[in-house]
């Protein structure tokens, strides 16, 4: 019979303690110290509970109980002394039918890394839906984390053997997180879309327009059916807009949603996370038969990525009134204008079509925005969710140095305009400057010599500046420093440059009263408050120009990375995700 928080709660110590053997292998001290939070008004707050006994320890006790941990397919798997739920654990990701070479292949690799790190290599083997890693992948993360620094990997041990423990929490309390499964499968299936040239290769990329991109405009119109949508559409700019009246269709609407595209080699929860979320919401009010005194509406915005043309938040913008005429005459890299592009797929290609997309704001509560963090905070805390208080500023420029291409062998080295060099002096410089203010960051995201040979010292370099900082006036600061540097280094090296600014988008501070329903959603879940910046750019920025908006962050797998096919998040993250919109939902 599964257990009960009731149960647990009101249990003797030594019961208590009982109840929850085998979360953490062989070490009870985690459990016995987290029990003295008791009552536990939730499964995630007992869970927090646990990763606060553990931060709370020693060094010596955290690496004891890493060590505690048998290797991955080793001498306790061979001898068959691994514990109950280590057995099934590496049962279950296929551990016990490895093939010689695979079995050969996982001896080696717990050698050097016992030899690196002095621990056992952990790994939550059951992975983010809890159903298990296949062999590959478990070499796959077994072989990447070698190479990650001690301290950093000393704590991905305690994150994984905090995973390991909370799937085995539900386990005891026999609690699945289906919700989560559910939204978890949909990332999948709409994975399964990538653009030809990446698709073959296994990795993910949809940019705007394409025959991938308009595969997921009809995967996700056919999900907001599914769901019981009341309408659904795909607009001008090729969003794809779901409605779920209110108890009158004349109601005002809560206006929510992200975007489907992707970077280049991109993972499979950005923006997307912020779209199906609220469909599971609305999917759970339709079988309900519920009708709130509002209306939700969901867009799966086009483009935001700026992949294909030079056109970031194209599918917000369209939302808020700032499409650029301009983007229409823009062409991608095989020369098909953007006009041309939205004409192929359907769609009307006019500005009186665009222009007729704005909202008016008068007939919307506001706009809330889910979103994987794309950053490692929330994983090393060990929080689930965060509410966003603000989004930064940044601006993006592309551009050109131009020297003079000339013969590497002949060419002395006082003589050269190499263009290759100042771009690399801008580099360092970009570290250097946002290094003085803390909080900004500054990236030369592209760098290449068009052209180039090794030979021939560079007469061309383009390269990006992606530049942020929390404030306005901080990120107009830091771009004034780095173009005035950039147009130095040209004249001290005799070169010319040219630069086109390709975004710009001013801080989006949370509206307070919206950042408080996150703050009581995530409460209510037993979850503590944690505030923070968003150093990424999101839809809300552009819906923040035209009504209120908040934001609500997912944590990320995997140190949080983002923009990588590593990115990651759980079932049991995104049930709480759902259950935290839920809540914001109700509320209102």
């Amino acid at each position: 019979m599964a257990l009960t928080l009731d149960q647990l709660n009101a249990a003797a110590p030594d019961e208590a303690l009982r109840l929850l053997d085998g979360l953490y292998e062989h070490s009870p001290w985690v459990v016995q110290r987290a029990l003295a939070q008791r009552p536990f008004a939730t499964l995630a707050a007992l869970q927090w509970a646990l990763v606060q006994s553990l931060a709370a320890a020693t060094r010596d006790e955290q690496l004891g109980l890493i060590r505690a941990h048998p290797e991955l397919a080793g001498k306790a798997m061979v001898a068959n002394t691994l514990t109950a739920e280590s057995t099934g654990e590496q049962s279950r990701a296929g551990l016990t039918h490895c093939t010689p070479d695979e079995f050969a292949q996982l001896q080696r690799l717990n050698a050097d890394y016992n030899a690196r790190f002095g621990f056992p290599f952990i790994l939550a083997v059951r992975g983010p839906r809890g159903s298990g890693l296949t062999r590959q992948q478990i070499i796959a993360a077994f072989e990447r984390r070698l190479g990650n620094p001690v301290d950093f990997e000393r704590e991905e041990a305690l994150r994984n053997i905090h995973r390991i423990a909370e799937i085995r929490l539900g386990d005891k309390f026999g609690v699945e997180p289906e919700l989560g499964h559910r939204v978890w499968d949909w990332h999948e299936a709409l994975a399964q879309h990538s653009d030809p040239g990446f698709k073959e290769q296994g990795q993910l990329t949809v940019t705007y327009l394409t025959d991938a991109h308009q595969a997921c405009q009809r995967e996700l119109m056919a999900r907001m059916r599914e769901s019981g949508f009341d309408e659904v559409g795909i607009d001008a700019v090729g969003n794809v807009v779901g409605v779920y009246h209110g108890q009158s269709p004349d109601a005002k609407r809560l206006l929510t949603g992200s975007h489907f595209d992707t970077v280049r080699n991109g993972g499979k929860y950005d923006g997307r996370l912020g779209i199906f979320v609220p469909i599971a919401c609305v999917e759970r009010l339709h079988r309900a038969g519920r009708r709130l005194p509002f209306g939700i509406e969901v867009v799966g915005f086009a483009e935001e990525e700026g992949q294909r043309y030079k056109a970031t938040f194209l599918g917000s913008g369209a939302l808020t009134g700032h499409f650029n005429p301009a983007w229409l005459d823009q062409t991608d890299a095989d020369g098909i204008r953007m006009q041309d592009a939205m004409r192929a797929a359907g769609l009307p290609g006019t500005l009186d079509a665009i222009a007729a997309l704005r909202r008016d704001p008068a007939r919307y509560l506001g706009f809330v925005e889910v979103h994987i963090e794309q950053g490692p905070v929330l994983n090393e805390m060990g929080l689930p969710l965060g509410v966003v208080t603000s989004i930064n500023a940044s601006v993006r420029h592309v551009g050109e140095v131009i020297g003079m291409a000339s013969h590497a062998g002949t060419t002395p080295m006082d003589r050269r305009r190499d263009a290759a060099c100042a771009v690399a002096e801008l580099a360092l410089y970009l570290e250097q400057r946002a290094a003085q203010d803390g909080d900004s960051v500054a990236t030369m995201g592209l760098l290449q010599v068009p052209g180039g040979s090794i030979n021939v010292v560079p007469g061309r370099c383009a390269f990006s500046l992606d530049l942020r900082a929390p404030t306005d006036a901080q990120r107009d600061a830091l771009e004034r420093d780095v173009l005035a540097q950039l147009s130095a280094i040209c004249e001290r090296r005799g070169l010319g440059h040219r630069l086109e600014r390709t975004m710009i988008a001013a801080a989006a501070p949370s509206a307070p009263d919206w950042q408080a329903r996150w703050e009581r959603a995530v409460a209510a879940l037993g979850l503590p408050v944690h505030r923070m910046p968003s150093g990424a750019g999101h839809d809300a920025m552009k819906l923040h120009e035209v009504m209120p908006q908040a934001m609500l962050f997912v944590r990320g797998e995997n140190s949080g990375i983002s923009h990588n096919p590593l990115e990651s998040t759980t079932s049991h993250d995104i049930e709480l995700c759902v259950l935290a919109f839920e809540h914001l939902l109700n509320g209102l």
